[in-house]
């Protein structure tokens, strides 16, 4: 799959730089291409083609797309061309495009292009995924992956309102509060600032944030309390260290720490040699190291370490955050948080009400910014639609698909000169519809207005 939408969008950000500069200037098109030859190739989008299958046919052709692209670049770029051509958005993208997937060397009066793929593969290189373009329109999307699903597009963050009071005595529906949309390749964890930044804003800051283990680092669970004043509950990842994940020998919480001496105790007893202050990825940390002298002759050693240079080393958040992540860690093996974290699963309802409702997981426009405006709008109509369930004192379900009049199911109005009746299946003397289901025509008119405005 990753080799095949490589070869289209090589192929479609050429024709998307060639229709652009038909379209800006015809005559210089024609003075500088073959208008004929590439009409052939270039007409059709590239989606639609019958791509080859065979791995050297593909390579050919995508080579083919690169010289294309190479040549109408090197017109483009002549000094005898409008230098205005140069700054046609499609072919920035082009160059982009080219750049990130194509090597282009000389030997000798040969000019040789290739493919870019991955250095561990012996290729030259790709650029990391957060910069790749993936769409000669949408520069704004990315590829990625999540376990088992590839996307190309963005990720939809929603917070919504949550209480543990049975449904009798809740006083108001659950609500979302805020949405956001970011780069598919941003981790969930660079997201929540951003998200409590917006709840701050409209006083909507909640006392608790429950969160899958995507957005827990040890930097927010000590940083939303400090700054925000909220307390995440989300299950923290586990010590990822071998004698951790093997649940034998010595993890890094079976080490004593003494901030105030800058000491750290094993269990044998010994305390570390050095204690030195790093910043690593842009997080300050702490490495502390044991001597050798104590680990090689220590009868532990094998519970401890197998490291070469036989001696034991920690690495430690600072103090906060380390105390924070540890009590974590010990609280999500309880019980009691368990059953309070259970709580969360209602926003997995709300995802589904968000894709099978509004459609959110395919975005209908370009950009970051009008996808987020769609997926503001999708949230405002899910509110409707619960405050319309709650108002009229009804459980939400799913709409019901419109039916004919000479249908066996009632239609939302009959036809038999009776007096009207609701899409609820209820008369309303004096008035056509209820509240309930005006509410509910109101949400999908947002959102179909939205649509067909762009």
């Amino acid at each position: 799959m990753r080799d095949l939408n490589r070869l289209e969008l090589a192929g479609e950000a050429v024709r998307a730089a060639l229709e652009a500069l038909t379209c800006a200037d015809p005559d210089w098109v024609a003075q500088s291409v073959d208008v004929t030859s590439w009409s052939r190739r270039y007409g059709p989008r590239v989606d639609n083609w019958r791509l080859p299958t065979s791995r050297t046919k593909q390579q050919k052709l995508a080579v083919d797309f690169a010289r294309d692209g190479f040549a109408l670049l090197g017109a483009v770029y002549h000094p005898s061309s409008p230098v205005w051509l140069r700054e046609l958005p499609a072919v920035q993208v082009l160059r982009c495009v080219l750049v990130q997937n194509y090597t282009r060397t000389t030997r000798g009066a040969r000019e040789v292009v290739k493919r870019r793929e991955k250095t561990d593969e012996g290729g030259d290189g790709r650029p990391p995924g957060h910069l790749r373009l993936s769409s000669p329109y949408d520069t704004d999307t990315r590829w990625s992956a999540k376990r088992d699903m590839l996307w190309n597009g963005y990720k939809l963050h929603i917070s919504e309102t949550c209480t543990p009071a049975p449904e009798a005595a809740r006083t108001h529906p659950n609500l979302i509060t805020n949405v956001a949309t970011t780069h598919s390749t941003l981790p969930d964890s660079k997201a929540l600032d951003t998200v409590h930044h917006a709840l701050q804003q409209r006083g909507l800051l909640p006392d608790e944030h429950y969160l899958d283990s995507g957005y827990a680092t040890a930097e927010l669970i000590h940083g939303s309390i400090k700054t925000y004043g909220i307390a995440l509950v989300t299950p923290v990842l586990l010590d990822t260290s071998r004698q951790a994940k093997a649940q034998a020998g010595f993890a890094a919480t079976d080490f004593t720490i003494d901030w105030d001496a800058e000491k750290a105790t094993c269990p044998a007893g010994h305390t570390s040699a050095t204690w030195n202050p790093v910043v690593s990825e842009g997080i300050p940390k702490t490495v502390v190291t044991f001597a050798a002298l104590d680990c090689i002759p220590c009868p532990l050693k094998p519970q401890c370490t197998t490291a070469k240079k036989n001696r034991r080393q920690l690495s430690f958040h600072p103090r906060q955050m380390t105390e924070a992540l540890r009590h974590a860690r010990t609280q999500q093996k309880t019980k009691d948080w368990n059953t309070d974290y259970a709580l969360r699963a209602g926003i997995e309802g709300t995802i589904r009400q968000a894709t099978a409702i509004t459609g959110t997981r395919r975005t209908r426009y370009r950009g970051l910014a009008k996808t987020h405006l769609e997926h503001i709008y999708s949230a405002v109509a899910l509110n409707l639609i619960r405050l319309n369930a709650w108002w009229n004192d009804r459980p939400w379900t799913a709409p019901a698909p419109a039916t004919s009049p000479d249908s066996s199911t009632p239609s939302p109005h009959n036809h038999n000169g009776q007096q009207d009746r609701c899409a609820c299946r209820k008369p309303h003397p004096g008035r056509s519809r209820c509240t309930s289901v005006f509410v509910e025509d109101t949400a999908e008119a947002i959102v179909s207005a939205y649509v067909e405005a762009g």
